[in-house]
């Protein structure tokens, strides 16, 4: 299955499509990871805060896929914020998944408490210039913090990892991000916990198109170009939540799909909450 892909600022591609890990561990998860890869998934999504590294990175080696054609896609713990500290992280998380490489690294929280952003940022910077990594990016962080790292380095990072779906649409962030160069990738894109695929306009949709409500919202989101990395270990859901690319919403659908947003207070506010 071909799945989109979308240029970043720096001139790297990545699918529009990934596969989360977030709270998979051991060999469920690394099975999980192949599957989406044999079911053709070519971003994998992880972060040193699942504790599953090793797990991914054994799905990527039982898969059989060549490991030039995925995106690792991994992110710094806010425990190991800092220069020196993110530059060792980087090659640890290296290490653990069992890759020389990797394509995609976000800081995942910008955890202000700590004060170390920047320092973060510049070792991302390094390591994206040494080639270590090739895509340096961020996740969870508001217009004032990508400020912050533009003010202090000159350079947007490449990616922000949000929380976004039709529930919470972070519109105002996006199109500061839009504006900026920086790709939108969403994280809880079918908005479950806001409950949003019982919506009734949300069903509406789904029978129309003769989808699965997880499907509309993901829809809505690859429709607008925000990234997803949907998680599911298993096979069938899997191949599901890439089957996104043979319908279309009109401006009626997308407008019934705006009206479910809760706006930005709806959201995780990463001023206030940090993890480590």
């Amino acid at each position: 299955m071909d799945i989109p892909t979308v240029e970043l600022n720096n001139g790297f591609a990545i699918p529009l499509v990934g596969l989360g890990t977030y709270d998979m561990l051991g060999q469920p998860c690394a099975d999980a990871v192949s599957s989406g890869l044999r079911a053709g998934y070519r971003l994998l999504d992880t972060a040193s805060r699942y504790s599953n590294e090793m797990s991914v990175g054994m799905g990527l080696r039982e898969s059989g896929i060549s490991r030039t054609d995925v995106v690792v896609q991994t992110k710094l713990g806010g425990g190991d914020q800092g220069f020196d500290e993110a530059i060792n992280a980087a090659k640890e998380s290296a290490r653990r998944l069992g890759v020389r490489h990797i394509d995609v690294y976000l800081i995942h929280w910008p955890c202000p408490s700590l004060g170390r952003t920047v320092e973060s940022w510049k070792a991302l910077l390094t390591l994206a210039d040494e080639g270590f990594i090739r895509v340096p990016g961020v996740s969870n962080f508001k217009q004032h913090h990508l400020q912050m790292l533009y003010d202090e380095t000159g350079r947007w990072p490449a990616l922000n990892q949000i929380q976004c779906s039709p529930a919470i649409a972070r519109t105002e962030l996006r199109a500061f991000m839009s504006e900026h160069g920086i790709h939108a990738q969403a994280w809880h894109p079918t908005g479950r916990k806001e409950h949003m695929l019982a919506e009734p306009g949300v069903l509406r949709l789904a029978r129309r198109f003769g989808k699965s409500p997880t499907q509309i919202a993901l829809r809505w989101a690859v429709q607008h170009g925000i990234g997803v990395v949907p998680k599911s270990s298993h096979t069938g859901r899997q191949l599901e939540n890439l089957d996104l690319f043979d319908f279309d919403f009109d401006s009626e659908d997308l407008a019934d799909l705006t009206a479910l947003d809760r706006g930005e207070r709806a959201a995780r506010d990463s001023d206030v909450e940090e993890e480590f």
